[in-house]
């Protein structure tokens, strides 16, 4: 009996050929966290596989990653000086990632840094700011976190700020502030891209309104397909076309598919109920100055079994309301619906691995952007559109943020 394997098919060559020449560049993974949650900031190990993770090395290359925007994301209920600390370990955290693998990573600052860490074979890495919380209030925290590298800032997260609305909280600024409209000013002025992910409609409209430089939604879907807050009306990405931006589309099951955001709903509710909080996940602690990474992490193991632990009446719910599964033709629902709103010039990739406990089967780790792109070529995709959804609609903006900036931060970075 053969075990010669099938030939590749068309869509499989043209899928190879459009990462060779596009890698893809995605612009939302919460490994940052994700390592802080599960290894006390520990960066070893990433090399091989990492099961308890979406994200490692050998992973990101057979998915044809050749650019990430590392979130990182610290908690919008954590009081601001305390998240600007955070936010700081977070950053921390990617530079030593880096650092520990000199010859797979590349600190990426523009889009010519993204180009040549490309070239050479590396995966630039890049870094977002999740939530406005994390400046505290202030243009000059703003400023400093541009110089260490941070390339977007997203408005909010699931909480308002003082100056912006966000999707998931009651309306309190009515969009953007004068304030709010200052931050947008100064991250146009930095090169510093506006990512409007998170953030309510008025929030969104207000900053189309004001910024001179293309925005991003890093890690959102379409509202058309799934009437979730998190995901992004036609109206608002119609807008995206004079803007210039582009729309990341994300796998987030509860953003992608219908029944999965019903039964998030009710599973939430029946918590609730017995009492349990909505969301069994804490905010994890940093290492202490000279406590032992692994030591840490071995707690942090124990906590999270005991809080995925579910109470047992939560757990008979389950048992009669299994979890509805998410089909990566659901995906290409959004993404196909975007190109038909806003077109494919305006759309990219944001994933939120390691941001969400699980993923579309298909989709379930950062070794599954092929087989979206597959699926897109077998609907009739081109190379070119293939590639501008993989990464060049991005790299086409950070350029034009950079063209766009007064007084660029970033250091002088050779990759």
């Amino acid at each position: 009996m053969s075990t010669q394997a099938a030939p590749a098919s068309r869509s499989e060559i043209l899928v190879e050929r459009v990462l060779a020449a596009m890698p893809v560049i995605d612009g939302h993974n919460d490994l940052p966290t994700a390592l802080r949650a599960t290894a006390g900031y520990r960066v070893e190990g990433l090399d091989g596989h990492r099961p308890e993770l979406h994200t490692d090395i050998p992973r990101l290359r057979a998915g044809g990653v050749g650019g990430q925007f590392w979130s990182v994301y610290v908690p919008s209920h954590l009081p601001e000086p305390e998240a600007v600390v955070a936010t700081l370990e977070q950053i921390d955290a990617v530079y030593r990632l880096v650092a520990a693998y000199p010859d797979v990573f590349a600190v990426a600052y523009t889009a010519g840094d993204v180009r040549r860490a490309i070239r050479g074979g590396r995966i630039a890495s890049l870094i977002g700011v999740e939530g406005g919380h994390s400046i505290a209030g202030s243009l000059g925290v703003l400023r400093t976190l541009a110089r260490l590298g941070v390339r977007y800032l997203t408005l909010t997260h699931n909480d308002n700020t003082a100056w912006a609305d966000s999707a998931t909280d009651d309306p309190s600024a009515g969009g953007l502030s004068d304030t709010g409209r200052t931050v947008v000013a100064e991250l146009n002025r930095l090169g510093v891209l506006v990512d409007l992910s998170h953030v309510a409609a008025s929030t969104q409209r207000d900053a189309l309104d004001v910024s001179v430089a293309p925005v991003i939604f890093s890690h959102s879907g379409v509202r058309a397909v799934n009437d979730h807050p998190r995901n992004v009306a036609d109206a608002e990405l119609r807008r995206l076309r004079t803007n210039g931006g582009v729309l990341q589309l994300t796998f987030v099951p509860a953003f992608v598919s219908p029944a999965v955001a019903e039964w998030t709903e009710e599973a939430a509710a029946e918590r609730r109920r017995h009492g349990l909080p909505a969301i069994p996940w804490t905010w994890p602690r940093a290492p202490r100055p000279g406590e032992d990474a692994a030591a840490l992490a071995a707690e942090q193991a124990r906590a999270r079994a005991l809080a995925g632990s579910p109470d047992e009446r939560f757990a008979r719910w389950l048992v009669a309301h299994p979890r509805p599964e998410v089909s990566i033709g659901e995906v290409v629902a959004h993404v196909e619906h975007a190109r038909e709103v806003v077109g494919v010039e305006h759309l990219g990739l944001g994933g939120d691995y390691d941001g969400v406990d699980w993923q579309p089967a298909a989709l379930a780790d950062v070794s599954g952007y092929p087989r979206l792109l597959h699926e897109l070529a077998e609907r009739g995709w081109s190379a070119a559109e293939l590639e501008a959804l993989t990464g060049r609609n991005v790299l086409r903006v950070l350029r034009d943020a950079e063209d766009v900036a007064e007084t660029p931060l970033w250091p002088e970075v050779a990759v």
